[in-house]
């Protein structure tokens, strides 16, 4: 699978992630962002300090991704973490893709002759990182990256190119494009899938790998166990099976939420009472760059 195919499709694919009320000329609307310059362009993110921040050690960074078509301001609603910051005291940022084609997305994959993006996502996440380093007392071993869809793609993107940045990534309703990065460490990843996914469908197609396809590339990557520890939970009328990979490299584990008749969306619908937010940082939090904390 290669990002030529990824954004062929994705413009007829991703509508339903795309906020029209939000959409302006540059294909996007953001209200309160800060901006930096990368690759002489002027990239937007949404910053959230919590209030227990004191600046007087290190925290945690998570970085999460809006989908194909998204705006950081209405994502941030969507997939919302800042309780989460606020109680365990991380700094959370929500990027902005940037437009092709006057849609907002992100490239998860190298410049290359079959990628029809020449957005540079990957250093601008890096300049990011970077920017958000110089002013805040960051601790550099706990920087995480998930995403909804395209930004899942782009997480894993992340854990593939720019994995001395990266601690461990979350992908929910999104899939790996990608298998050949030079991912430096054992990396630990969650991935959140419904099987009743229209657009990236759970068991792949011709143009998508399949989730469980996803998993077995980083089980084999991680060394983890081969043979997963199931754990089932029903709530609100969905079954949700969670396949846990422990014992990797580092202490490093694979982790699939897979929902019975889910849908394209970042899952509300909890798992033994924790939704998709909550699952992701209980699951990286757990882990810095060299693995199990």
């Amino acid at each position: 699978m290669n990002i030529r195919i990824l954004l062929v499709l994705l413009p007829m694919f991703f509508y339903a992630s795309c906020d029209k009320n939000n959409m302006g000329d540059d294909c996007y609307s953001n209200s309160n962002t800060q901006s930096l310059t990368s690759n002489n362009e002027e990239r937007e993110y949404l910053l959230h300090i919590p209030n227990s921040y004191d600046g007087s050690s290190s925290v945690p960074l998570m970085l999460n991704f809006h989908g194909f078509g998204g705006s950081a301001s209405a994502y941030i609603n969507d997939a919302d973490m800042r309780t989460l910051a606020e109680s365990d005291t991380f700094i959370l940022v929500y990027p902005q893709g940037s437009c092709m084609n006057g849609v907002s997305h992100w490239n998860p994959s190298l410049p290359g002759a079959d990628n029809k993006s020449t957005a540079d996502d990957l250093s601008f996440i890096e300049a990011l990182i970077n920017e958000i380093a110089s002013s805040y007392n960051i601790d550099t071993e706990r920087v995480y990256a998930c995403g909804y869809s395209n930004g899942g793609m782009f997480a894993y993107g992340l854990a593939n190119y720019k994995s001395e940045l990266i601690a461990a990534v979350g992908s929910v309703s999104g899939t790996i494009l990608d298998f050949n990065g030079p991912t430096s460490h054992p990396m630990p990843v969650i991935h959140l899938h419904g099987t009743s996914d229209a657009v990236i469908p759970y068991n792949g197609n011709n143009d998508y790998n399949s989730a469980q396809s996803a998993i077995d590339y980083w089980v084999d990557f991680n060394n983890t166990n081969s043979n997963p520890i199931l754990t089932t939970d029903s709530n609100g009328g969905m079954t949700i099976e969670h396949y846990l990979y422990a014992q990797g490299d580092s202490s490093v584990s694979v982790e699939l939420y897979k929902y019975i008749g889910g849908n394209h969306v970042w899952f509300n619908t909890t798992f033994q009472g924790k939704n998709a937010s909550q699952l992701i940082w209980d699951f990286v939090s757990r882990y810095d760059i060299n693995g199990l904390r």
